[in-house]
């Protein structure tokens, strides 16, 4: 029976634009393409990529039930939510949210206490909105803003113009996005230590049984660890 939907391809479906995971700038680059090719390489495969594009993150799951793909990777975070309708693969890297404000229009936003009455900005389908949830239902920010998961550039620009008060997303994603833009910084970090894995079709072991050996292959050789080094000089291995 094939590993793969494709005899001799392994089928990657990704949401973009998250840098440093997918970069959107026809470079055709990223740590999760860098590292969906090193497994390839392992498994003797080639890889056909497939690119996200919907408001729903949590939508790019369906086509793993639908077998449009045989994988997903985006800088998935592994909840207890998406485990019930999909299969990770062992985490891969470990992350916490990062919260961006706009320094010259709010100084002050660099504690939860400066971000009372603000407006937050999230994508939807991602994992950030359990953090705007918890802050709202406490009372931290004033509301949330929701913007379609291809419209983070959207809510940063909103963020420019003082139209939201902070952005929440994946630490790495949001300090790479703001680093153009001298208005914006990332004022701080909220420890959700999210694990970040690759996600199989329910019932598809073998598959996901023969990366995880192909990633295990590529921390004994030191590969992972040049890719990590490359893409994110601080992250902790998982």
């Amino acid at each position: 029976m094939p590993l793969t939907l494709k005899p001799g391809v392994l089928t990657v479906a990704s949401a973009y634009p998250d840098p440093p995971f997918e970069l959107a700038d026809g470079s055709e680059s990223g740590f999760d393409i860098d590292l969906m090719r090193a497994i390839c390489k392992q498994l003797g495969l080639n890889l056909q990529r497939e690119r996200y594009l919907a408001d729903d993150f949590n939508g790019i799951f369906d086509g793993l039930e639908k077998r449009t793909y045989d994988a997903v990777i985006s800088g998935t975070t592994i909840t207890p939510e998406r485990s019930q309708i999909v299969l990770f693969s062992q985490p891969y890297l470990e992350f916490n949210q990062g919260v961006a404000v706009n320094r010259r229009l709010t100084p002050k936003a660099s504690s939860l206490e400066g971000l009372h009455g603000l407006v937050a900005g999230i994508q939807s389908g991602n994992t950030s909105e359990f953090v705007a949830q918890r802050w709202l239902a406490q009372g931290v920010i004033a509301r949330i803003q929701y913007y379609p998961y291809d419209g983070i550039l959207s809510a940063l620009a909103d963020l420019e113009a003082g139209k939201i008060g902070l952005v929440i997303k994946l630490f790495p994603v949001i300090s790479w996005l703001v680093k153009d833009r001298p208005q914006l910084e990332v004022a701080m970090q909220v420890p959700t230590h999210e694990k970040l894995g690759i996600a199989f079709a329910k019932g598809n072991d073998a598959l996901c049984t023969a990366v995880n050996a192909a990633v295990q292959a590529l921390h004994t050789g030191g590969e992972f660890a040049g890719l990590r080094a490359r893409w994110f000089p601080s992250a902790p291995k998982a």
